[in-house]
């Protein structure tokens, strides 16, 4: 059955006459050895329930213990959104029934966040810098995974049946809350969209997770809601839960600020609702009536003590943080003199850190940019991959464009390489050996392919001789054509220039 058509204002339509309000709720998971209440492992793809415990299976008798690196990433998370770390905290009982959560509560944070009172300044493209307030940041588990089998689109209903991987029931996670985002109106897509991008730049940086969006690493929960003007009191809002690409947050938002308004121009009520994002329509649809805190039953978790971080750790902690990701990106732009426009490229290929271990590889700022942006991030769109996942390393890209830089290859070679090293070929050197692709350096061949060329065209070399340069170029293709490529491009015109004027 088709869904049926959903009533929408025009975005900027619905800006003009409503004031956007964000809230964002972001899980990362940690990257941690262990869960976070026992000691199962933690890996993606393990056979499904095959990384469980009693305490992960929430089987009766069973005891949690405090995972104490969980801890640690968690502070140094709450220190990069500069936040308040808490002298002491504790786990509560959040009350609920979803047949992945086994124990039939979840363990998280309640009114006791181990971070609180934070914020994130976030620059949109145009340099636009909003800073983000920062409610808190919680320690908690995981859930379950569930497979609904034979319904539409992956979801429960009209399946057959169900399957429930606790694999990933305990995983740590620490989830990130917004205050209300206000002021951003017609960048509301943006804004969002930006501020968890940098969120995962930031858990990278830490190295307290990969934060694969795809793998479902970090998840965002948008909460969007309208209002008359930026003065009226705060709208009903919805929840668009796990949301787990930067484009799909974008395109969130904005469906849901043209939803909102449609049923808000025609006298109706918003339903506070979660809601799910459909990839393929960049739409969303009714979940469940949202619940309220209070309908969670929280009470404290009696069978874990509180979390107590001296000051002492939480100030070795923090002279432990990297440089974070927004001013490494202004430093590393400064170094590589590279334009606004070029390092946004960059930025929004990923391909930071690719191109700095290029360089220090020794490759020039402007050698590296040429490859990774390039051919490498075109072959990266054509097989639909991240550009870090291409079959090439950035010191085998280092080692291509020194090959260039000796004269072994010119820039065509060295395309014929880079796609030799893409198939499995070998690093760069072992391809040119492999394919007869270096440079010819002997002047013998190339003297007499010009003289065929010549041969074959004699008033060009009347030309040359009478001053006029131009036609020297159709001997030079003539050559390059004969030599596959492969002769020095420079070379030939110096000895094409010489034979004629000295003939």
């Amino acid at each position: 059955m088709a869904a049926a058509p959903v009533d929408l204002v025009d975005f900027d339509e619905a800006i003009a006459k409503y004031d956007p309000v964000l809230g964002i709720e972001v899980h990362v998971e940690l990257g941690t050895r262990t869960k976070m209440f026992c000691a199962a492992g933690v890996s993606f793809g393990a056979e499904p329930n095959s990384e469980t415990t009693p305490v992960s299976l929430g089987l009766p008798g069973s005891l949690p213990v405090v995972n104490g690196e969980a801890v640690e990433y968690a502070i140094r998370i709450g220190l990069a959104l500069n936040c308040k770390i808490a002298e002491t905290c504790r786990f509560a009982r959040k009350n609920y029934f979803y047949p992945d959560v086994p124990k039939n509560y979840q363990i998280s944070q309640y009114d006791e966040p181990i971070a609180y009172d934070g914020y994130l300044d976030v620059e949109l493209e145009d340099g636009t810098v909003y800073r983000v307030e920062i409610e808190r940041a919680h320690m908690e588990e995981d859930a379950g995974k569930n497979t609904h089998v034979g319904g539409d689109g992956g979801r429960i209903h009209g399946a057959a049946y169900s399957l429930v991987d606790y694999n990933r029931a305990g995983i740590p996670l620490v989830e990130i809350v917004t205050r209300p985002i206000t002021g951003v109106g017609e960048r509301a897509p943006e804004v969002a969209r930006a501020y968890v991008q940098t969120l995962r730049d930031i858990f990278r940086a830490l190295d307290v997770s990969e934060a694969r969006m795809e793998r479902g690493n970090v998840r965002a929960d948008v909460n969007l809601s309208l209002r008359p003007t930026p003065e009226s009191p705060l709208g009903t809002r919805t929840e668009t839960k796990n949301v787990n690409s930067f484009r799909s947050i974008e395109k969130a938002v904005r469906f849901e600020v043209s939803r909102q308004a449609a049923i808000l121009d025609a006298g109706g009520t918003v339903i506070q609702e979660t809601r799910h994002f459909h990839e393929d329509t960049g739409e969303t649809s009714s979940g469940r009536v949202k619940s309220d805190a209070e309908d969670y039953r929280y009470f404290p978790e009696p069978d874990l003590a509180p979390v107590s971080p001296s000051r002492e750790w939480v100030e070795e902690i923090r002279a432990t943080l990297p440089e974070l990701p927004a001013a490494r990106r202004r430093r590393l732009q400064a170094d590589w003199g590279y334009s606004d426009l070029e390092m946004r490229d960059v930025i929004n290929a990923d391909a930071i850190d690719l191109i700095e271990t290029t360089i220090a590889a020794g490759t020039s700022a402007a050698g590296a940019r040429k490859w990774w942006m390039g051919e490498l991030a075109r072959t990266a769109k054509e097989q639909d991959v991240a550009i870090a996942d291409l079959a090439i390393t950035p010191v085998q890209v280092a080692e291509l464009q020194q090959l260039v830089d000796d004269g072994k290859i010119n820039d065509k070679l060295a395309r014929q390489v880079l796609a030799g090293v893409l198939a499995g070929e070998g690093g760069p050197a072992q391809v040119v050996q492999d394919r007869g692709l270096e440079v010819v350096s002997d002047d013998g061949p190339l003297l007499a392919a010009i003289d065929e060329a010549l041969a074959a065209q004699p008033d060009i070399a009347d030309k040359i001789r009478g001053g006029n340069l131009g036609p020297v170029g159709a001997i030079i293709g003539a050559v390059m054509k004969a030599t596959r490529g492969q002769a020095d491009a420079g070379r030939v015109r110096e000895l094409v220039l010489e034979r004629v004027n000295g003939s």
